[in-house]
């Protein structure tokens, strides 16, 4: 680039800077005529407000909202429902009915199922009358495979 090039290059930046804002250009802020500050939007607090607390009908941050189950199953991180809870809100058990009900069906005249879910009482009276001569270790394996309210020991029911 020529010398004459650059000082007409810095004539014309100056020629810019001094004519000012370009046709139709309007300027924002304070010092233009009719200009008024406005206050917060409405149903928005005003600048520099904290809001205290949660705000009402809403869950603090990092709780589950409320009337949430986590999926059967899956641990909690409760210790008194290690596999969850059921739909009721009741905490399910570590124990399951289709194994006591099984226990129940082959091994039922020495009370193994009920045993297997914490019933010693229950198990002592099936393994003293050898399972009521069979029957009641056969009603007794059936109602546990297609019952839905039995417990273990805790009293927490038994998954599927």
């Amino acid at each position: 680039m020529s010398e004459q090039q650059g000082h007409e290059q810095q004539g014309h930046e100056q020629r810019d800077s001094e004519k000012g804002p370009p046709p139709g250009h309007q300027q924002q802020g304070p010092s233009q005529p009719g200009y008024q500050q406005q206050g917060p939007q409405p149903g928005y607090p005003p600048p520099g407000y904290q809001q205290q607390g949660p705000q009402p009908g809403y869950p603090p941050p990092g709780f589950p909202p409320p009337g949430y189950y986590p999926p059967p199953g899956t641990y909690t991180g409760d210790p008194n429902a290690p596999y969850g809870y059921d739909p009721y809100g009741r905490p399910y058990s570590d124990k399951s009915k289709i194994i006591a009900g099984i226990l129940q069906l082959t091994l039922g005249g020495f009370g193994v199922g009920r045993f297997y879910l914490g019933n010693v009482g229950m198990g002592l009276a099936q393994l003293f009358t050898c399972g009521g001569l069979g029957v009641w270790s056969l009603i007794d394996g059936i109602l546990l495979l297609t019952g839905n309210d039995h417990t273990d020991e805790h009293g927490r029911i038994l998954r599927s």
